[in-house]
């Protein structure tokens, strides 16, 4: 028998060295390589050879039929919107998050729902038959056609599938999977990359819907190898506070949909329950309108949210004001300082500054802009801004407003949750009027503060 032999492989790229070494040479990360053991493979165990006898054959684009996939609902229809419209034969999908946030809750709810008029398989490695039906029990859920199966070797795994040939199989979690073929420990690079490219490819040659549980670092990346979320269609993650009821489940790659989707969840006693309307989460709920709030609209995919942005401008007593931002852009605030000293005479230097989005929900457009500099403005001059204004606006370096994308949708939102008037840029004015809201278009900053003092008569 051939001896195993060490390697050293990265856990963000999956390059393989000779010896450890400090920096990945390929993608230049720092502590990410890794000893791994592993097992040589011989002409007998070689995993490939079926794959190599089926030869394809080269096809040009335009001979090819383009087919619409065929969708069915997974039973939650926030995770559905995440996804694109549901679930889709073969697809492998990859869910990520923190422990405890509600990946195993989810997923059994699902596979509860999909039982009922499917063939299913959930394979749980961390968790006994037994604690599942606890679970189970406890949400109320009627798990009697569900089949379940607590196993971490991917060989028996492969077998259970060829007998039951299930159409949707939850794997929970991937890190605990491990392959006789290599040596290595459970949750290692090369055990993490093998159970995902063999589970993808049973997937893929039979069918099946395929949901692979993942860990994260404390980075709250996903764990294992970087190449794991090429090798799948859709990645997920869960977001949001473990001591808060409410959850957040974003798409970041989705070959069958778009991305950046967002689903929003409350944790009850009965499971997760989908939120439909997800802007009244973000949104204050104390009666008392202060300075320093600013509503804005921001796009998540296909949905426009309605989120407040809240900003506590106060004298500093150091050298160093502190700026600190939760759930938006941290070097995008030091920008906007620039931008309102520069083109609006507003002094920020001897202030500190922190930001928050309400609700834990985290903003990476650049729309967000016009809200935080009217809510750093608010906070500056204690005047507060209209309850019903909502906002929404890019900000470029020499103090004009570029638009975002999507304004028809953004406004329609906010006139339909009652809002009255809407400070955007110019070129998001709709050609149309919407009832109840009036639209102020402007081109720069120093007209969007203009407008607050001579239209709403604010500052």
């Amino acid at each position: 028998m051939a001896k195993a032999k060490s390697q050293y492989q990265c856990t963000e790229c999956g390059a393989v060295f000779a010896k450890w070494q400090g920096q990945c040479g390929e993608c230049n990360n720092w502590n990410t390589v890794v000893e791994s053991v592993v097992a040589p493979v011989t002409a007998k165990t070689n995993r490939f050879t079926a794959l190599a006898a089926q030869s394809s054959q080269v096809i040009k684009l335009a001979d090819i039929q383009a087919q619409e996939y065929p969708r069915f609902s997974s039973g939650v229809g926030e995770f559905d919107r995440v996804l694109g419209g549901g679930l889709v034969p073969g697809m492998v999908v990859l869910l990520g998050g923190d422990p405890g946030i509600g990946k195993s809750t989810l997923l059994l709810q699902s596979m509860v729902h999909l039982a009922q008029h499917a063939n299913t398989l959930y394979v749980s490695g961390e968790e006994s038959a037994g604690q599942i039906a606890l679970r189970a029990q406890r949400l109320g859920l009627e798990h009697a056609s569900l089949s379940v199966l607590t196993e971490i070797q991917l060989e028996q795994i492969l077998a259970q599938i060829e007998v039951i040939k299930p159409q949707v199989l939850v794997i929970d979690s991937i890190q605990t999977l491990y392959t006789a073929e290599l040596s290595a420990a459970p949750g290692s690079v090369s055990q993490v990359r093998e159970c995902a490219s063999q589970l993808t490819r049973v997937a893929k040659s039979l069918g099946i819907t395929t949901i692979l549980v993942g860990h994260v670092t404390k980075e709250g990346t996903l764990a294992g190898p970087r190449v794991l979320e090429h090798i799948v269609d859709t990645v997920l993650y869960f977001e949001g506070d473990s001591q808060s009821s409410f959850r957040l489940v974003r798409a970041f790659k989705n070959r069958f949909g778009a991305v950046n989707e967002l689903g929003v969840f409350a944790m009850t006693d009965r499971g997760l329950k989908g939120v439909n309307n997800p802007s009244a989460l973000f949104l204050s709920q104390q009666t008392d309108w202060v300075p320093g709030s600013c509503v804005m609209v921001t796009q998540e995919g296909a949905r426009p949210l309605l989120v407040e942005i809240q900003a506590l401008v106060d004298s500093s007593h150091s050298p160093a004001p502190r700026r600190l931002s939760v759930g938006l852009e941290q070097n995008r605030l030091a920008m906007l300082l620039a931008v309102l000293h520069r083109h609006a005479g507003l002094q920020f230097f001897d202030q500190d500054i922190f930001i928050n989005a309400v609700g834990g929900v985290r903003i990476s457009e650049p729309a967000a802009d016009l809200a935080i500099v009217l809510a750093m403005v608010s906070s500056l001059k204690n005047k507060r801004l209209p309850r019903e204004l909502a906002v929404f606006g890019e900000i470029g370096l020499s103090g004009e407003l570029r638009p975002a994308p999507r304004g028809q949708d953004r406004l329609r939102e906010a006139a339909k949750l009652g809002f009255t008037h809407a400070l955007v840029p110019a070129s998001n004015v709709p050609k149309q009027a919407i009832d109840g809201l009036q639209v102020i278009g402007v081109e720069r900053i120093e007209q969007a503060l203009s407008a607050l003092r001579d239209t709403l008569h604010c500052f």
